[in-house]
């Protein structure tokens, strides 16, 4: 009897290569305020709530550009970079919008060459 391999997704691949080089898992918000903070391209420091929720946005946004739902403006005076949406997003019930938000992580990490 042979074992088959493993299929891996591309999700779990790179929930794998976080975990190794971050040595600690990451869940779906971690993983946003990642992108957010690359994208953001100023280094880690203390983050309040609010400002969070604003480098997560800048995730959001970098992650939807490529589907033509944003379209990128540039960058203000402190550096905060800002988009003009041009389409609204249709409405997704929460397994939707969870599936399409992780399809543009793995799109990002692609890019990125990670995985």
């Amino acid at each position: 009897m042979t074992l088959q391999p493993k299929i891996t997704s591309d999700w779990e691949r790179l929930q794998s290569k976080l975990k190794e080089r971050f040595e600690e898992e990451m869940d779906f918000d971690a993983i946003l305020f990642l992108i957010g903070l690359q994208e953001l391209g100023k280094p880690f420091k203390k983050y309040k709530k609010d400002e969070k929720l604003e480098v997560m946005h800048v995730a959001i946004c970098t992650l939807l550009e490529p589907f033509g739902f944003y379209e990128y403006e540039g960058r203000d005076a402190d550096g905060w970079p800002h988009w003009k949406l041009m389409e609204n997003i249709p409405f997704l019930d929460a397994k939707q919008q969870n599936k399409l938000i992780i399809d543009a992580i793995i799109d990002y990490f692609k890019r990125e060459e990670f995985i």
